[in-house]
């Protein structure tokens, strides 16, 4: 029988003028970014959270503190990289990710394929295992209102040497 498992991730962070806006380890040119002790990628953090829930490890705040100075302006792939190879420890792959980032604008979609490429790297899975679309939150709430910026990912897990998606060694 296999063993699949499943995370959910969501992140949330202010714009603040001045800094960059960084999706998935991508620099997408803009005038604001999003705030936060380490590069704010908020995709990078809903999808470490995904990972580490799918295979109950906590949250990314568990095991990357705002509280720890070593983190300040920290690459949050370095966060995404930890959690897959936590889960790879305790014998899981990585199968599927889904995603969604949420922001009014700027318009994202000329930076899907980086992002996806990324990510991909990031989790050494190859990009069609990785989905990532954009949003907008129709002018409602925060983000629709050009505040702040959310993101959401889900992840499956597979226990390895189990389930037909084996990999022939």
């Amino acid at each position: 029988m296999s063993e699949i498992r499943t995370g959910l991730g969501w992140d949330v962070h202010r714009l603040a003028p001045g800094r960059p806006l960084i999706l998935g380890g991508v620099t997408v040119p803009c005038e604001f970014g999003l705030e936060g002790h380490s590069d704010a990628d908020i995709l990078a953090h809903a999808l470490t959270d995904a990972v580490l829930g799918a295979a109950a490890l906590g949250d990314i705040g568990m095991h990357f503190p705002d509280s720890d100075p070593r983190w300040k302006g920290c690459d949050s792939l370095v966060f995404l990289r930890h959690a897959k190879e936590l889960a790879e420890a305790l014998g899981y792959r990585i199968v599927n990710v889904d995603s969604t980032v949420i922001l009014e604008q700027p318009k994202l979609k000329d930076y899907r394929q980086a992002i996806r490429e990324r990510i991909a790297e990031a989790l050494a899975v190859e990009p069609d295992r990785v989905s990532v679309k954009f949003k907008t939150a129709e002018k409602l709430g925060p983000v629709g209102e050009g505040r702040s910026a959310e993101a959401q990912a889900i992840v499956t897990l597979q226990k390895l040497g189990t389930g037909p998606w084996i990999d022939a060694a």
